[in-house]
């Protein structure tokens, strides 16, 4: 495995000619539907650095949507997944096991809030493992409805879009969509009303006011949040909030589901975001970090609930494939060798002290928010009114991007620049990355 120097370089524009010439090869055979942040076509990854085919290497503020948070080729995912490779690449667990399901399924048991017994079922993807989450608590709970939040994503599945809050471009022209699923407000503090201060409290009992009142408690199998809100724009419910949901939850035995899929492992400073009010979720859902960017995705929580399915009832052919396994357990020797927990932290730090100042200077930039390496800036045309600006977000990645620093776009307004860099960045390139951003914010018209 060759190191990728940990440096930004631009020997082209960005895209360059070879990128540029497999966009038109991908414009003739890749479905249109299938749209990328950047068209710079990847040769290699790993640290901070994302090396393109024109030999451009770009920092990495994107991780591949939260999932290489241990670096694109860290040494352990790649020696224990090649390992297995050798040996066999699947035989289906539904039909032979293996142990790498079984101590992945441990791990997850060890690494997740509460000291319950808990077990797991291993899938492919954060959208199929919200969907059997959904299906866990409907069989425990022999009730039908859902209750999810404004600004939530949970997936693209059928039944995960009818979850997911936004329509373009999730769910646009794509219905109808599944029943039974019912949407109540979160506690988005830099737009509540009445202020942050408020908003925990207020928003929490508008929420329980509703279900109790539009659905009924006692129809409803499953409550299910991010506890950080990932592409609705890295919204951190007002303190309380969660609490009083998982409250509401356990005194009307609702399935509290925790999606991690974007928080969790390491990535908010904390190995899963749930924990930064001591929430101990019946059901956490993950995906994203947990394999070094192999697919893999779990469904764990409280054992009596998760073995609630009959036999045969959850599954799937390459759900918890061998090579994926081993490169989970390849992840998590890594955070913890490496401390990730710390390091997330410790970029929290550098970036928020960063970006606080440069909110100072810029009136664009109206809040600062995250925790860990999941760190988001939102844009508004006026911080009096607050009204979102889409258009300046886009024109600021593509600043970015074109200096060589890759950044991603969420929120329900579009309006929200996100920062997940991979965990093993260096300090330099991440003060370097932010001064690329800096350099852009003040390129921008009208810029103070």
């Amino acid at each position: 495995m060759t190191a990728i120097p940990q440096e930004r370089r631009l020997v082209t524009a960005v895209p360059g000619p070879r990128s540029l010439e497999l966009q038109a090869r991908r414009e003739a055979v890749v479905a249109a539907g299938v749209a990328s942040t950047l068209p710079v076509f990847a040769a290699r990854a790993g640290g901070g650095i994302l090396e393109d085919v024109d030999g451009n290497r770009l920092i990495d503020f994107g991780s591949g949507i939260a999932v290489t948070t241990v670096g694109a080729s860290a040494e352990a995912v790649v020696r224990r997944a090649t390992a297995q490779l050798a040996d066999f690449t699947h035989t289906c667990f539904m039909v032979t096991p293996y142990e790498g399901y079984v101590e992945v399924c441990e791990k997850l048991a060890e690494l997740t809030p509460g000291d319950h017994a808990k077990k797991s079922a291993l899938f492919n993807s954060g959208a199929e493992a919200v969907e059997n989450a959904v299906k866990i608590a409907r069989s425990w709970t022999k009730r039908q409805a859902v209750v999810v939040f404004d600004h939530a994503y949970h997936g693209r599945t059928n039944l995960t879009m009818a979850l997911t809050a936004k329509n373009m471009p999730y769910k646009n022209g794509f219905g109808p969509f599944a029943p039974e699923i019912y949407r109540v407000p979160v506690a988005y503090g830099y737009r509540w009303p009445t202020g942050p201060e408020n908003c925990g409290a207020e928003a929490s009992a508008q929420a329980i006011d509703q279900i109790t009142k539009q659905i009924g408690a006692e129809n409803v199998a499953a409550i299910i949040i991010e506890p950080v809100l990932g592409e609705g724009g890295f919204i951190e419910p007002a303190k309380g909030f969660l609490p009083a949901l998982a409250r509401f939850a356990k005194d009307h035995g609702i399935v509290f589901v925790a999606d991690e899929i974007q928080s969790g492992f390491c990535r908010t400073g904390q190995w899963f975001a749930s924990e930064d009010e001591g929430l101990v979720p019946d059901l956490v859902t993950t995906a994203k970090g947990i394999a070094g960017g192999l697919p893999l995705a779990a469904v764990t929580g409280r054992a009596e609930i998760m073995d609630a399915a009959h036999a045969s009832g959850l599954g799937g052919t390459y759900g918890g494939n061998p090579v994926a396994c081993a490169a989970a357990l390849g992840a998590i020797e890594t955070m913890r060798e490496l401390d990730l927990v710390a390091r997330a932290r410790r970029i929290e730090e550098i970036m928020k002290g960063r970006l606080s100042a440069m909110s100072e200077k810029y009136d664009v930039i109206g809040d600062v928010r995250g925790r860990g390496a999941m760190i988001a800036i939102e844009l508004v045309k006026d911080r009096g009114t607050k009204e979102p600006d889409p258009a300046t977000t886009g024109a600021l990645a593509k600043a970015c991007h074109a200096e060589g620093l890759l950044v991603l776009t969420c929120g329900t307004y579009g309006n929200v620049l996100r920062f997940l860099p991979p965990l093993v960045i260096g300090e330099d390139l991440l003060n370097e990355g932010l001064d690329v951003l800096e350099s852009a914010l003040a390129a921008l018209p009208g810029a103070s």
